[in-house]
Protein backbone atom coordinates (compact mmCIF):
# COMPACT_ATOMS: atom_id res chain seq x y z
CA UNK A 1 0.00 0.00 0.00
CA UNK A 2 1.91 3.26 1.24
CA UNK A 3 4.86 1.00 -0.03
CA UNK A 4 3.92 1.47 -3.66
CA UNK A 5 2.58 4.85 -4.03
CA UNK A 6 4.63 5.70 -7.02
CA UNK A 7 1.57 3.28 -8.26
CA UNK A 8 -2.07 5.09 -8.76
CA UNK A 9 -4.57 2.47 -9.28
CA UNK A 10 -3.16 0.26 -12.02
CA UNK A 11 -0.92 2.09 -13.51
CA UNK A 12 2.10 3.86 -13.07
CA UNK A 13 2.10 7.82 -12.78
CA UNK A 14 5.55 7.44 -14.07
CA UNK A 15 5.71 5.40 -16.91
CA UNK A 16 3.10 8.10 -18.10
CA UNK A 17 5.84 10.91 -17.75
CA UNK A 18 7.03 12.49 -21.89
CA UNK A 19 9.37 15.15 -22.36
CA UNK A 20 8.82 18.34 -24.83
CA UNK A 21 10.77 20.31 -26.82
CA UNK A 22 12.74 22.38 -23.84
CA UNK A 23 13.33 18.79 -22.04
CA UNK A 24 11.13 18.89 -19.53
CA UNK A 25 8.95 16.39 -18.41
CA UNK A 26 4.59 16.74 -18.76
CA UNK A 27 2.10 14.80 -19.06
CA UNK A 28 -1.71 14.45 -20.87
CA UNK A 29 -4.14 15.90 -19.34
CA UNK A 30 -6.51 13.32 -21.43
CA UNK A 31 -4.13 10.51 -20.27
CA UNK A 32 -4.37 11.83 -16.56
CA UNK A 33 -8.01 12.30 -16.44
CA UNK A 34 -8.45 8.09 -17.23
CA UNK A 35 -5.73 7.65 -13.99
CA UNK A 36 -8.15 9.59 -12.13
CA UNK A 37 -11.08 7.94 -12.29
CA UNK A 38 -12.90 10.80 -14.52
CA UNK A 39 -14.97 9.60 -17.32
CA UNK A 40 -16.32 12.97 -18.41
CA UNK A 41 -13.94 15.27 -19.60
CA UNK A 42 -15.86 18.15 -18.77
CA UNK A 43 -15.67 17.41 -15.18
CA UNK A 44 -11.59 16.63 -15.79
CA UNK A 45 -11.55 19.77 -16.92
CA UNK A 46 -13.44 21.64 -13.80
CA UNK A 47 -10.77 20.42 -11.99
CA UNK A 48 -7.64 21.39 -14.01
CA UNK A 49 -9.73 24.90 -13.92
CA UNK A 50 -9.69 25.04 -9.66
CA UNK A 51 -6.09 23.95 -10.13
CA UNK A 52 -4.82 26.80 -12.63
CA UNK A 53 -6.56 29.37 -9.66
CA UNK A 54 -4.66 26.93 -7.06
CA UNK A 55 -1.74 27.95 -9.36
CA UNK A 56 -2.64 31.38 -9.32
CA UNK A 57 -3.30 31.87 -5.42
CA UNK A 58 0.38 30.21 -4.67
CA UNK A 59 2.45 32.60 -6.68
CA UNK A 60 3.47 30.89 -9.60
CA UNK A 61 2.94 31.20 -13.33
CA UNK A 62 0.05 28.76 -14.93
CA UNK A 63 1.27 29.09 -18.43
CA UNK A 64 4.44 27.45 -17.24
CA UNK A 65 2.48 24.22 -15.75
CA UNK A 66 -0.58 23.93 -18.12
CA UNK A 67 -0.45 24.06 -21.65
CA UNK A 68 -3.60 23.99 -23.92
CA UNK A 69 -2.80 21.26 -26.74
CA UNK A 70 -4.59 19.16 -29.00
CA UNK A 71 -5.11 15.25 -29.06
CA UNK A 72 -6.20 13.49 -31.90
CA UNK A 73 -8.42 10.72 -31.54
CA UNK A 74 -9.00 8.34 -34.65
CA UNK A 75 -12.67 8.20 -36.16
CA UNK A 76 -14.31 5.67 -38.05
CA UNK A 77 -13.08 5.16 -41.75
CA UNK A 78 -9.96 6.99 -41.22
CA UNK A 79 -11.04 9.91 -40.16
CA UNK A 80 -9.35 11.71 -36.74
CA UNK A 81 -10.48 14.02 -34.44
CA UNK A 82 -8.74 16.93 -32.38
CA UNK A 83 -9.79 16.96 -29.08
CA UNK A 84 -8.86 19.32 -26.11
CA UNK A 85 -6.00 18.49 -24.27
CA UNK A 86 -3.28 19.92 -21.63
CA UNK A 87 0.24 19.19 -21.25
CA UNK A 88 0.67 19.56 -17.53
CA UNK A 89 3.66 19.62 -15.68
CA UNK A 90 4.30 17.65 -12.30
CA UNK A 91 3.46 20.86 -9.83
CA UNK A 92 0.27 20.88 -12.08
CA UNK A 93 -0.59 17.64 -11.72
CA UNK A 94 0.29 17.95 -8.02
CA UNK A 95 -2.43 20.65 -7.84
CA UNK A 96 -5.04 18.60 -9.68
CA UNK A 97 -5.30 15.58 -7.70
CA UNK A 98 -5.55 18.36 -4.76
CA UNK A 99 -8.73 19.87 -6.34
CA UNK A 100 -9.93 16.44 -7.46
CA UNK A 101 -13.15 14.96 -5.93
CA UNK A 102 -11.92 13.24 -3.21
CA UNK A 103 -14.54 10.48 -3.33
CA UNK A 104 -12.96 9.31 -5.51
CA UNK A 105 -10.59 6.39 -4.55
CA UNK A 106 -8.01 6.87 -7.57
CA UNK A 107 -7.85 10.99 -6.48
CA UNK A 108 -7.29 9.65 -2.75
CA UNK A 109 -4.49 7.97 -3.62
CA UNK A 110 -2.69 10.61 -6.12
CA UNK A 111 -3.61 13.10 -2.94
CA UNK A 112 -1.08 10.74 -0.94
CA UNK A 113 1.37 10.26 -3.53
CA UNK A 114 1.56 13.94 -4.34
CA UNK A 115 1.79 14.70 -0.66
CA UNK A 116 4.77 12.42 0.22
CA UNK A 117 6.15 13.29 -2.83
CA UNK A 118 5.99 16.91 -2.55
CA UNK A 119 7.01 16.47 1.26
CA UNK A 120 9.93 14.59 0.21
CA UNK A 121 11.84 17.52 -1.79
CA UNK A 122 11.50 19.49 1.20
CA UNK A 123 11.72 17.75 4.24
CA UNK A 124 14.27 15.12 5.83
CA UNK A 125 13.92 11.64 5.29
CA UNK A 126 12.74 10.82 8.78
CA UNK A 127 9.94 13.25 8.17
CA UNK A 128 9.06 12.18 5.27
CA UNK A 129 9.07 8.24 7.05
CA UNK A 130 6.55 10.32 9.66
CA UNK A 131 4.16 11.19 7.11
CA UNK A 132 4.12 7.49 5.69
CA UNK A 133 3.46 6.39 9.32
CA UNK A 134 0.63 8.96 9.89
CA UNK A 135 -1.06 8.08 6.40
CA UNK A 136 -0.81 4.33 7.20
CA UNK A 137 -2.09 5.03 10.56
CA UNK A 138 -5.57 6.78 9.64
CA UNK A 139 -5.94 3.98 7.09
CA UNK A 140 -5.77 1.30 9.96
CA UNK A 141 -8.52 3.25 11.82
CA UNK A 142 -10.36 3.01 9.39
CA UNK A 143 -9.43 -0.57 8.38
CA UNK A 144 -10.55 -1.55 12.02
CA UNK A 145 -14.44 0.33 11.87
CA UNK A 146 -14.67 -1.64 8.76
CA UNK A 147 -13.64 -4.81 10.34
CA UNK A 148 -16.05 -4.30 13.16
CA UNK A 149 -18.49 -3.80 10.45
CA UNK A 150 -17.97 -7.17 8.66
CA UNK A 151 -18.06 -8.78 12.42
CA UNK A 152 -21.37 -6.97 13.26
CA UNK A 153 -22.26 -8.87 10.12
CA UNK A 154 -20.99 -12.29 10.72
CA UNK A 155 -23.07 -12.62 13.77
CA UNK A 156 -20.64 -10.98 16.28
CA UNK A 157 -22.27 -9.10 19.26
CA UNK A 158 -21.42 -5.83 20.69
CA UNK A 159 -20.30 -7.71 23.88
CA UNK A 160 -17.69 -10.54 22.20
CA UNK A 161 -15.91 -7.33 20.11
CA UNK A 162 -13.19 -7.62 22.41
CA UNK A 163 -12.63 -11.34 21.75
CA UNK A 164 -12.89 -10.89 18.15
CA UNK A 165 -10.33 -8.46 17.81
CA UNK A 166 -7.90 -10.23 20.13
CA UNK A 167 -8.55 -13.09 18.28
CA UNK A 168 -6.88 -11.37 15.85
CA UNK A 169 -3.72 -9.97 17.64
CA UNK A 170 -3.58 -14.28 19.24
CA UNK A 171 -2.97 -14.96 15.33
CA UNK A 172 -0.53 -12.97 14.50
CA UNK A 173 1.39 -12.60 17.73
CA UNK A 174 2.01 -16.03 18.49
CA UNK A 175 -0.90 -16.11 21.25
CA UNK A 176 -0.52 -13.00 22.71
CA UNK A 177 -3.70 -10.93 23.23
CA UNK A 178 -3.81 -6.90 22.90
CA UNK A 179 -2.91 -6.58 26.86
CA UNK A 180 0.15 -9.35 26.92
CA UNK A 181 1.27 -7.64 23.66
CA UNK A 182 1.01 -4.37 25.62
CA UNK A 183 2.92 -5.55 28.72
CA UNK A 184 5.83 -7.25 26.53
CA UNK A 185 6.16 -3.94 24.96
CA UNK A 186 5.89 -1.87 28.08
CA UNK A 187 3.30 0.17 26.67
CA UNK A 188 1.06 1.77 28.98
CA UNK A 189 -2.63 0.38 29.64
CA UNK A 190 -4.03 3.30 28.44
CA UNK A 191 -3.13 4.26 25.50
CA UNK A 192 -3.91 2.73 22.12
CA UNK A 193 -1.68 -0.28 20.63
CA UNK A 194 -1.91 0.65 17.34
CA UNK A 195 -0.72 4.44 18.14
CA UNK A 196 2.75 2.82 19.73
CA UNK A 197 2.95 0.72 16.44
CA UNK A 198 5.37 1.63 13.52
CA UNK A 199 4.98 1.66 9.83
CA UNK A 200 5.87 -2.46 9.43
CA UNK A 201 3.90 -3.24 12.00
CA UNK A 202 0.95 -1.16 11.38
CA UNK A 203 0.92 -2.86 7.52
CA UNK A 204 1.20 -6.08 8.74
CA UNK A 205 -2.02 -5.63 10.82
CA UNK A 206 -3.93 -3.67 8.27
CA UNK A 207 -3.11 -6.42 6.13
CA UNK A 208 -4.65 -9.02 8.85
CA UNK A 209 -7.56 -6.63 9.25
CA UNK A 210 -8.40 -6.40 5.04
CA UNK A 211 -8.20 -10.36 4.70
CA UNK A 212 -10.22 -10.98 8.02
CA UNK A 213 -12.98 -8.91 6.33
CA UNK A 214 -13.20 -9.94 2.65
CA UNK A 215 -12.53 -13.87 4.26
CA UNK A 216 -15.65 -13.20 6.48
CA UNK A 217 -18.12 -12.02 3.24
CA UNK A 218 -16.13 -13.78 0.70
CA UNK A 219 -17.48 -17.34 2.86
CA UNK A 220 -20.58 -15.74 4.57
CA UNK A 221 -20.24 -16.00 7.68
CA UNK A 222 -23.03 -15.74 10.04
CA UNK A 223 -21.64 -17.41 13.25
CA UNK A 224 -19.97 -15.93 16.11
CA UNK A 225 -17.75 -18.41 16.78
CA UNK A 226 -17.03 -19.35 13.19
CA UNK A 227 -15.79 -15.24 12.86
CA UNK A 228 -13.92 -15.38 16.04
CA UNK A 229 -11.80 -18.52 14.78
CA UNK A 230 -11.65 -16.95 11.11
CA UNK A 231 -9.57 -14.14 12.75
CA UNK A 232 -7.69 -15.97 14.48
CA UNK A 233 -6.67 -18.28 11.59
CA UNK A 234 -5.99 -15.05 9.22
CA UNK A 235 -3.74 -13.64 12.45
CA UNK A 236 -1.68 -17.48 11.60
CA UNK A 237 -1.59 -16.73 7.95
CA UNK A 238 -0.02 -13.56 8.36
CA UNK A 239 2.31 -14.25 10.93
CA UNK A 240 3.81 -17.61 8.53
CA UNK A 241 4.30 -15.56 5.66
CA UNK A 242 6.25 -12.93 7.64
CA UNK A 243 7.77 -15.80 8.58
CA UNK A 244 8.45 -17.42 5.75
CA UNK A 245 10.29 -14.01 4.10
CA UNK A 246 12.25 -13.89 7.34
CA UNK A 247 10.98 -10.97 8.54
CA UNK A 248 10.61 -9.91 12.34
CA UNK A 249 7.93 -11.37 13.74
CA UNK A 250 5.52 -8.56 15.24
CA UNK A 251 5.70 -9.23 18.97
CA UNK A 252 9.58 -8.38 18.49
CA UNK A 253 9.25 -5.46 17.06
CA UNK A 254 10.03 -2.47 19.41
CA UNK A 255 7.10 -0.12 20.19
CA UNK A 256 7.04 3.14 18.55
CA UNK A 257 7.10 6.45 19.80
CA UNK A 258 3.09 7.81 20.14
CA UNK A 259 1.79 8.75 16.64
CA UNK A 260 0.66 12.08 18.47
CA UNK A 261 4.37 13.10 18.59
CA UNK A 262 4.72 12.37 15.07
CA UNK A 263 1.41 14.22 13.99
CA UNK A 264 3.16 17.16 16.13
CA UNK A 265 6.15 17.19 13.75
CA UNK A 266 4.37 17.46 10.79
CA UNK A 267 2.34 19.96 11.93
CA UNK A 268 5.22 22.19 12.91
CA UNK A 269 6.91 21.35 9.25
CA UNK A 270 4.11 22.55 7.32
CA UNK A 271 4.75 22.38 3.18
CA UNK A 272 4.77 25.29 0.94
CA UNK A 273 3.83 25.52 -2.36
CA UNK A 274 7.23 27.63 -3.19
CA UNK A 275 9.21 26.08 -6.20
CA UNK A 276 12.32 26.03 -6.41
CA UNK A 277 14.17 27.83 -9.40
CA UNK A 278 14.85 24.39 -11.55
CA UNK A 279 11.11 23.64 -11.00
CA UNK A 280 9.25 26.76 -11.14
CA UNK A 281 9.22 27.28 -15.45
CA UNK A 282 7.82 24.02 -15.63
CA UNK A 283 6.74 23.38 -19.34
CA UNK A 284 9.02 26.01 -20.54
CA UNK A 285 12.24 23.99 -19.13
CA UNK A 286 15.04 25.67 -16.72
CA UNK A 287 16.68 27.46 -19.72
CA UNK A 288 13.73 29.27 -21.07
CA UNK A 289 14.36 32.90 -20.94
CA UNK A 290 11.58 35.44 -19.42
Amino acid sequence: MTKNLSTIGHKNFEDMKKTNEHGSEYWSARELQTLLGYTQWRRFEDAINRAITSCKRSGNEPSYHFAGAGKPIPGGKGSVQVVTDYHLSRFACYLIAQNGDPRKQEIAYAQKYFAIQARRQELSDEMAADLERLEIRKQTAEEFKALSGAARNAGVNDKMFGVFHDAGYKGMYGGMGRDEIKSFKGVSEKENLLDRMGTTELAANQFRMTQTRDKLARERVHNQQKAIKTHEEVGKEVRAAIQRIGGTLPENIPAAEHIKNVEERIKCASPKLELEEKDAKGLKGPSESE
